[in-house]
């Protein structure tokens, strides 16, 4: 948008076909949900869980990523800003459901430090479920996406 300002955006789709939820081993199932993902919700935390809330995983993943990094002038243009704005459905189906979207939004600070930005993130869902936490927080070296 400007030389301090980029608006930057990333869609994921995936789906798994021929087999049930439980006939496909846990690590090759999609998560979502956390700082690589879904902000605002815990790590892996949305999409179907167990009866102890624990989550499984599921066939089916859609997700959105919108978010506008704003570099400060101050401290030699070193910090910056990113309002954010993240939304995913993860299901057991072939394919991902519309009603189920959750969303998290949120603010980031940024420290370009000359291997990379270093970034927290502090979101919040727009939509929890029961047992969603309130905000979640995430520390990390890279951009999100």
């Amino acid at each position: 948008v400007s030389d301090r300002v980029v608006v930057a955006g990333r869609v994921r789709v995936g789906t798994i076909l021929g087999a049930s939820t439980f006939d496909i081993a846990p690590s090759r199932r999609f998560y979502s949900g956390g700082g690589g993902s879904v902000r605002g919700y815990g790590y892996q935390q949305l999409g179907p869980r167990d009866a102890d809330g624990d989550p499984i995983g599921g066939r089916s993943l859609a997700e959105f990523s919108l978010e506008a990094r704003v570099r400060l002038k101050a401290f030699g243009g070193n910090f910056g800003v990113v309002p954010f704005l993240d939304g995913g459905t993860l299901t057991n189906g072939s394919l991902p459901g519309a009603s189920s979207w959750q969303f998290g939004a949120g603010i980031g600070v940024r420290y370009y430090s000359s291997f990379g930005p270093i970034r927290i993130d502090v979101g919040t869902p727009l939509n929890p479920r029961s047992g969603d936490s309130r905000v979640a927080v995430a520390v990390s070296l890279g951009q999100a996406f």
